[in-house]
């Protein structure tokens, strides 16, 4: 089965919390970035797990060590279950993440390559790779690879072992669901869920991928 993961990215709380309660059932965990927590808050995630999933914070953190041990420990003391860094900082930084998230038994995920026209720019060139391994070397949960590339994410996957992905960007950027449902873990939707005029409608249309 592959994961449905709604990105939430919208900039209410009263937003947030009426998309969920509308696409809960049809969901497999909810990613919350810098948009919904800038506007409402780290302790959205206390409303927010009233609905019984998982919540993973998407916050990049790309850091030296020590702050992205902070902001780990803000995220997982603060009722998340899941962090997402950078794995460009390199493997201190992504080791500090990863040590943190077992010690709360959370889990962490690495960016390998993103999903936008402009991640080619420093990604390419055997970077997203090394990132890649690093990621396992690290024993990292999983990590992020782009839904608008999955020649990437094959790519990436010779690489990683047991690891999972997770893969942003079909919908509004794209990426075309059925082309990576099948070889990821779980795929990340955001707008064409939380846009729509009827976003229950819209979640439980991408659901048959959890079948």
């Amino acid at each position: 089965m592959t994961s449905l993961i709604l990105a939430l990215d919208v900039t209410t709380k009263e937003n947030a919390l009426a998309i969920a309660s509308r696409c809960a059932r049809h969901i497999d965990a909810i990613k919350i970035g810098y948009p919904l927590v800038l506007a409402a808050g780290i302790s959205i995630a206390d409303d927010l797990g009233d609905f019984d999933l998982p919540l993973i914070a998407d916050f990049k953190v790309a850091d030296i060590p020590n702050t992205s041990r902070l902001i780990a420990e803000e995220v997982f003391t603060s009722g998340y279950d899941a962090l997402i860094c950078q794995g460009f900082t390199g493997r201190d930084s992504v080791a500090a993440c990863v040590d943190v998230a077992r010690e709360y038994g959370g889990d962490c995920f690495v960016v390998t390559e993103m999903s936008h026209p402009g991640a080619t720019d420093f990604f390419h060139g055997g970077i997203a790779e090394r990132i890649a391994v690093l990621a396992k070397e690290c024993d990292a949960d999983g990590i992020i690879a782009p839904a608008t590339r999955p020649e990437r994410i094959a790519t990436l996957k010779e690489l990683i072992g047991d690891l999972k992905i997770y893969s942003p960007g079909v919908g509004a950027q794209g990426g075309d669901l059925l082309t990576i449902a099948g070889i990821v873990d779980g795929v990340i939707i955001g707008r064409a869920i939380y846009e729509a005029e009827d976003p229950e409608k819209a979640a439980s249309q991408f659901a048959g991928i959890r079948q």
